[in-house]
């Protein structure tokens, strides 16, 4: 263990600066004098994370370009010890200043070594008000509490009074007589602190440390805003605004009393707009706003959104926006989950996060470019509601769609930004929420619309969609094919896609009002349950692609179709009896019909797709003893059982990596070559639509060869089996095609 004191403020500064490197030149010296062996230390970089052992001129080379794991100044690992407190008190006044200094950058979404002197405002043209507020802030984060303080700067300290009366709950007035008394006690050491709880949160408003709350009602029928601000009921239901015990409707008593009560369900919104703003303070930040029309590299592949067809099609239909590359292009992701961690409770929350697309590869959807504007609150979901919700931030999209003045850090300039919002991004329950499309019942799919095919299957209770000859090549041998599929020739083609105009056609002039309790809604065509929300942005009605569906979702659904009736999995096996009596009812497969015994009961007949037990045994065995790379998976193998064969607690990521990577393996010995072949092949398919880079006529290819794939496990499977729509990987070719590769267009990222 070895003491070390040494000054660590350069590693907050620009990496390319002397300052930097002089440190940096200390730190090898230190770490290569304590730690290293054969000629190697642990690397400290972004990319390394103490993980991986390097050399000294690669070390130095991967903190110059990718700079120290975020929070590492004490280096621990690298020699220095904690035996020593005096030296340990030291390292902690020492960062002190350091911890403010990543906040206020945390706040304004700035990277550490973003600001440096050479990006002060220049004379030619001053910052707005939103730039002068970050710079106020970098000076509180470096300002002593009182000259020789080296505990606490004024912002620390601010901070950490505020968390004190967050914690005790202590009322804003006595937060005020607080300040005052330490103001009076100590009035040399404290003239800097702030007068007031006022004066307070103005400071801590300045870090993005607020939201805005809105009152709801608890039906979901509206928000308590604008005209409606000082309401006490609901006026749709009638239902008290806030708790009023057992009887939840108002009384005169209580909408005249003068004491506080608390609301039945509020609504928490942060607004867009200043975190917006917040990316052009930093010269980096604000450079990388351009990458998508400056750097990127136009090849005709697909590697980011800004290479899509809807990309370039939006600037076509807009082009005063695409003037300018510094305006941003949004994506909405909305989901719900479950904040108290247990099954045991029924509670749904729903985030809604908006993320840019202007930031390259590397950046983009990464944590801290995800913007949480919407919380809702639970316990039932909003479902077709969220409209309600969704008020606050169409509103601002709005107004951010006219533009908003910001200050440019690189080109040292005011000027409008403007912002676009470019899709949502969803599973399928969350689809049908945001679309107003329901994807339930004879029409669930969005995509097919009125021309999706399904059939009601009288034994199962559900609706099975199949028809996946639609989507084959006009004379393609099966369409004529009636014993292997339905028993019918198929002639139609594939639906065409909804434009925005077909839409709004479709379901204009519908009043629809909102509510749990709402009961007298008109009846909407076909699956509509009410006209989007998003169809009052100016712009969307134009958009090629409005709603995306979110790929790992669908593979998990078809990845435990697949396994469940492969392994015939208890409960989740889609080769039940009821399935094979369907089979009888439409008059096709007759091996596979059920067989009537004496005792009464049905024998099935084994199917091409069952697996014997030494079959279930290789599947299962692979599976329990397969390894991965740390973070490229969780531990699969804890979720499989052999004795008894079993599988559970799969999450999405889990089936992700299943469907990819493990199902094509386990799967080699198995199965006759015709069942095997087009299984594999739809795994291949998901793996390469998950590619990192995507040949536009690659995705032509393998929109065809899926629509065969779909076709052959149709003439394998039940019907049954294809419950979950089957066909949505070629709908999935299709979004791909218009809005390019699906890592900017699934949930994982968020969710994780």
């Amino acid at each position: 263990v070895y003491s070390f004191t040494m000054d660590k403020s350069w590693m907050h500064k620009s990496r390319l600066t002397e300052e930097y490197e002089n440190g940096l030149d200390q730190f090898l010296d230190f770490a290569f004098d304590n730690v290293c062996l054969n000629g190697k230390i642990i690397c400290p970089c972004k990319q390394c994370k103490n993980a991986l052992w390097m050399d000294r001129e690669t070390a130095k080379e991967h903190l110059i370009i990718d700079g120290f794991i975020k929070g590492y100044t004490h280096w621990v690992i690298h020699g220095e010890g904690s035996s020593n407190s005096q030296n340990n008190i030291q390292n902690e006044r020492l960062n002190t200043f350091e911890d403010m200094h990543n906040l206020v950058h945390d706040a304004f979404g700035v990277e550490d070594d973003n600001i440096n002197s050479e990006e002060e405002p220049n004379e030619e043209e001053e910052p707005n008000e939103e730039a002068k507020t970050f710079y106020k802030l970098l000076d509180d984060a470096q300002q002593e509490l009182y000259p020789g303080c080296k505990d606490f700067s004024r912002l620390r300290f601010i901070v950490r009074l505020f968390h004190l009366k967050c914690l005790g709950k202590w009322s804003n007035k006595t937060f005020t007589m607080l300040l005052e008394l330490l103001k009076e006690a100590f009035p040399e050491q404290t003239n800097s602190l702030p007068k007031s709880y006022y004066e307070v949160q103005k400071i801590i408003g300045a870090l993005g440390l607020t939201c805005v709350k809105i009152d709801a009602c608890p039906n979901d029928c509206m928000l308590y805003r604008k005209e409606h601000a000082n309401d006490d009921a609901c006026h749709v239901c009638n239902t008290s605004r806030y708790i009023e015990g057992e009887n939840n409707s108002v009384s005169e008593e209580a909408s005249s009393s003068k004491c506080k009560r608390v609301p039945a369900k509020v609504l928490r919104y942060f607004p867009l707009k200043p975190r917006l703003q917040r990316l052009f303070t930093s010269s980096k930040t604000a450079s990388f706003m351009r990458w998508h029309k400056e750097e990127r590299t136009k090849d005709g592949q697909l590697r980011h959104p800004s290479d899509s067809p809807l990309w370039h099609a939006f600037d076509h239909q807009h082009p005063d926006f695409a003037e300018d590359p510094r305006n941003i292009r949004l994506g909405l992701a909305a989901d719900g989950f479950n904040p108290f961690r247990t099954m045991s409770v029924a509670h749904s929350t729903w985030p809604v996060i908006l993320t840019p697309y202007n930031i390259p590869p590397w950046m983009c959807m990464k944590e801290p470019f995800f913007f949480l504007t919407l919380l809702i609150p639970g316990p039932s979901p909003p479902g077709n509601n969220i409209d309600v919700y969704m008020q606050p931030l169409i509103e601002e999209l709005q107004e951010l769609w006219g533009g908003v003045n910001t200050y440019d850090a690189s080109a040292k300039e005011n000027f409008n930004v403007r912002a676009a919002l470019l899709w949502t991004i969803n599973d399928y329950p969350a689809y049908a929420n945001l679309s107003g499309w329901s994807t339930k019942g004879e029409l669930a799919c969005p995509s097919c619309h009125k021309d999706t095919c399904s059939k009601y299957l009288q034994k199962s209770h559900k609706y099975c969609y199949m028809g996946h000859r639609r989507f084959l090549n006009r004379y393609h041998p099966y369409r004529k094919d009636t014993k292997s599929f339905d028993g019918n020739e198929e002639y139609r083609r594939a639906p065409i896609a909804l434009t925005g105009d077909m839409v709004s056609e479709e379901i204009t002039g519908f009043n629809i009002k909102f509510g749990k309790k709402v009961d007298d809604n008109p009846t909407l065509p076909l699956n509509w349950k009410k006209r989007s929300i998003f169809f009052d942005l100016p712009y969307w009605k134009d958009s090629l692609l409005r709603h995306n569906f979110d790929v790992m979702h669908i593979e998990k659904n078809v990845c435990e179709s697949i396994i469940g009736t492969l392994l015939n999995l208890e409960g989740r096996t889609k080769d039940h009896e009821n399935s094979r009596l369907d089979l009888k009812d439409m008059g096709i497969r007759s091996e596979l019909h059920p067989i009537s015994l004496e005792s009464g009961k049905h024998y099935l007949p084994a199917a091409c797709y069952s697996m014997s037990k030494k079959e279930k045994e290789i599947v299962f065995e692979i599976l329990k003893t397969v390894k991965v790379p740390d973070g490229y998976a969780s531990n699969i193998s804890r979720r499989v059982q052999l004795k008894p064969n079993k599988i559970s607690g799969l999450k999405s990521h889990d089936h992700h990596i299943l469907m990819q990577q493990l199902l094509p393996i386990a799967l080699r010995k198995v199965l006759p070559k015709h069942v095997r072949t087009p299984l594999i092949k739809l795994c291949t398919f998901f793996r390469e639509l998950c590619s990192k880079v995507l040949n536009p006529q690659d995705l032509v290819r393998m929109g065809k060869d899926i629509a065969k794939t779909l076709c052959d496990l149709e003439k394998i499977f039940p019907p049954s089996f294809f419950d979950i729509m089957m066909h949505l990987p070629i709908h999935l070719a299709y979004e791909a095609q218009i809005a390019g590769p699906v890592q900017y267009r699934w949930m994982y990222p968020i969710e994780r």
